[in-house]
């Protein structure tokens, strides 16, 4: 009868221990997340506001369904788009869908789609020099104009370059500053692929809080 006890306890550990590192911000209920969009000049081009309006659990792992809404500088709204976030015993899996530009998502968000290859992969813990899994997502799309479309994304050459300190207007934190590269390819009769060369900071067990590239960057600003 100890040992049954014993087992008994240890699952419960593991159960909360698992539960524990699934606190990253897009799992806050009732929370209101701003990333700030910024040109390269660094002055402000907008804004995407999310809010989780469901959490699922089943098996220690979480689903979050989240709501997206995109805005330009003057806070006029640009678009709306939906997308999902899961955590599997600690590592985030993110929509790659959310990860196109906005204005991307945006003109997206009116289309009947299907899509494979949804989520890039973020473990728990993280160490400098390591290489992270690639990510591919497809999207076959009918316009609202009628006109059949597809995208792809693939991000590849995933790297921890190192653990910084990073300060955006949401707070503090020790940062993984994590490098890669993407294709994106939007094609509706004829298309041209668009590259790019991205470093992000990532928290383990809270998210990104920030992205840069040629064109500009993107960070968190609050959760309110």
């Amino acid at each position: 009868m100890k040992t049954k006890w014993v087992w008994i306890l240890l699952l419960l550990a593991a159960y909360k221990s698992g539960s524990a590192q699934c606190g990253y911000y897009f799992f806050q209920k009732n929370k209101t997340i701003t990333i700030g969009i910024f040109n390269k000049k660094g002055s402000s081009d907008g804004k995407v506001v999310y809010k989780t309006t469901e959490i699922t659990a089943s098996g220690g792992n979480s689903t979050a369904a989240l709501r997206s809404e995109v805005f330009d500088r003057k806070d006029k709204s640009l678009a709306v788009s939906s997308g999902t976030v899961q955590c599997k015993g600690g590592v985030l899996l993110m929509d790659m869908k959310m990860m196109l530009a906005p204005q991307q998502s945006g003109q997206l968000q009116s289309t009947e789609a299907s899509a494979k290859g949804m989520y890039l992969e973020y473990p728990s813990s993280l160490s400098v020099g390591q290489d992270l899994e690639d990510g591919s997502f497809e999207m076959d799309m009918k316009m609202a104009t009628g006109i059949p479309a597809s995208v792809s994304l693939d991000i590849t050459n995933r790297n921890v370059e190192a653990k910084e300190k990073v300060s955006t207007p949401a707070g503090s934190w020790d940062a993984y500053k994590i490098t890669y590269q993407s294709k994106m390819l939007i094609n509706m009769g004829f298309g041209v692929p668009f590259k790019m060369e991205t470093t992000e900071w990532f928290v383990p067990g809270f998210g990104v809080v920030r992205s840069e590239s040629k064109y500009g960057k993107t960070e968190l600003i609050s959760i309110d």
